[in-house]
């Protein structure tokens, strides 16, 4: 079944929004995962063969020294990612990544969407995933819909009018998940 966002908004799909500092898997084919990102980063990750994928949204790309252990950095949403879907059935061989976001949208933030960017770029290529589509960069703000089963990804840019809310959002306090999961 082809993704198109114009079903999704018909309610043909079930669209669930992935926030800030969030990750999700689903194997669902009527499933399409929502998230708006300025300079915040989505990795999507999916194996086709066993239709299966999932999306994270991360706000920075590490803790840096002394770093700890928090989805809203790159390196722990990533591999969180990573491992729910392979104990939910994917194989690390067959994963596919698509890259999303990490816009310089307001100047004050400094080149943390660049940052992001790159650190998703880096760490896609360390791990050997290849990076099958990316829309990184820029100074807009995106909208992301990911349908996790097939990989197919839709971006539609954000008015430059509503960055600035988008930035505050970003720049808002953050509440962790508890990981339950060991990294590796």
């Amino acid at each position: 079944m082809p993704f198109n966002s114009q079903d999704a908004a018909r309610s043909r799909f079930r669209v669930q929004p992935v926030i800030q500092g969030e990750y999700r898997i689903s194997d669902q084919p009527d499933v399409v995962f929502s998230t708006i990102l300025g300079s915040c980063v989505s990795v999507g990750l999916f194996d086709p063969v066993a239709g299966i994928g999932g999306l994270n949204h991360y706000l920075l790309p590490d803790a840096g020294e002394g770093g700890r252990s928090d989805v809203k950095y790159g390196a722990m949403a990533i591999e969180l990612l990573i491992n729910e879907l392979l104990k939910a059935g994917a194989s690390r061989t067959r994963l596919r990544a698509k890259l999303c976001g990490g816009a310089n949208i307001i100047s004050a933030l400094g080149n943390i969407g660049a940052r992001n960017a790159e650190f998703g770029r880096d760490f896609m290529r360390r791990e050997g995933f290849p990076i099958v589509a990316e829309d990184l960069g820029g100074v807009n703000a995106r909208r992301l819909q990911f349908q996790p089963t097939t990989g197919n990804a839709k971006v539609f840019s954000v008015p430059a009018a509503q960055n600035q809310s988008i930035a505050a959002k970003e720049r808002a306090p953050h509440k962790p998940k508890k990981p339950d999961v060991t990294l590796f």
